[in-house]
């Protein structure tokens, strides 16, 4: 059964996150994009499990987030709410699912919405898509915003270098923090910008911050599953702590795995029937 049908009073909703920040709980954000995972995030007590459009890299191949489809995003989204009875569930809407136009981005919203169970949605951008998100609130859908790097923009920027470094970019900031929470956001992810930044965007906003890059100051922190977990050797950014080398722990399981088979040592005859 979807969560958003579960009666539950431990369900992490938008009014929690606000608590959250209120009382100055740091909130636990991670990326996952199947049941499995999704399952074992929740149980582990993470607080807002992201599907991120991150899957185009972590589960598609590709080298940006922008191949991957609205069509795709619903398919995951689903696996992961089956998964979570107590995590929040955000959705990314991905490249080409709400630039177009404000309509566009209702409609891509409302479908994720529907069609997966999630919780919320989130977007990247600011001044720019601020109709596109006061629509999408008043349809009565939670919007989490998106600032700094964002990663559908790469080729705009003409990297994943750190963002808002000073002067007027980091004005501009500022400013699209602050419009996107006057907009409707409930929360807002930073993403690769100084730490003095981030600190300065979350004490100016009454909706709590997710940094990623961003520094402690943030009210909470979010990675990408596979990263943290050790599951991918060519990326190694500064602000990434692993917390498991499961990349190397698969490799090796599968590695005994093939020499069982070869050998003949597996199935034994108390693994037969």
């Amino acid at each position: 059964m979807p969560a958003y049908l579960i009666e539950n009073d431990k369900k992490i909703t938008t009014a929690t996150v606000r608590v959250m920040k209120a009382s100055g709980e740091k909130i636990a954000m991670l990326t996952a994009y199947d049941f499995t995972m999704a399952t074992l995030l929740d149980r582990a007590g993470v607080d807002i499990v992201l599907v991120g459009d991150s899957a185009a890299n972590t589960m598609a191949g590709y080298a940006t987030t922008l191949p991957i489809t609205l069509d795709e995003m619903v398919v995951y989204a689903r696996g992961v709410v089956r998964g979570v009875k107590r995590a929040m569930v955000v959705v990314d809407m991905p490249f080409g699912s709400y630039q177009a136009s404000p309509e566009e981005g209702v409609r891509s919203a409302v479908r994720l919405m529907k069609e997966t169970g999630c919780d919320a949605v989130k977007l990247e951008g600011g001044r720019e898509h601020l109709e596109t998100v006061r629509r999408i609130v008043a349809a009565g859908i939670p919007v989490v915003g998106h600032l700094g790097l964002m990663p559908q923009s790469v080729h705009a920027y003409g990297g994943y270098g750190l963002r808002a470094k000073g002067g007027a970019e980091a004005e501009r900031l500022l400013e699209d923090a602050r419009l996107l929470e006057d907009a409707g956001c409930f929360a807002l992810v930073l993403e690769k910008i100084p730490a003095t930044l981030a600190a300065e965007a979350t004490a100016a906003l009454s909706i709590p911050t997710i940094g990623i890059g961003a520094g402690a100051a943030t009210d909470g922190q979010v990675l990408v599953l596979q990263d943290m977990l050790g599951m991918n050797d060519a990326f190694r950014p500064k602000f990434l702590r692993t917390y498991a080398d499961l990349g190397a722990q698969v490799t090796d399981a599968a590695n005994r795995y093939v020499a069982d088979v070869k050998q003949r040592a597996f199935p034994t005859a108390a693994e037969s029937y």
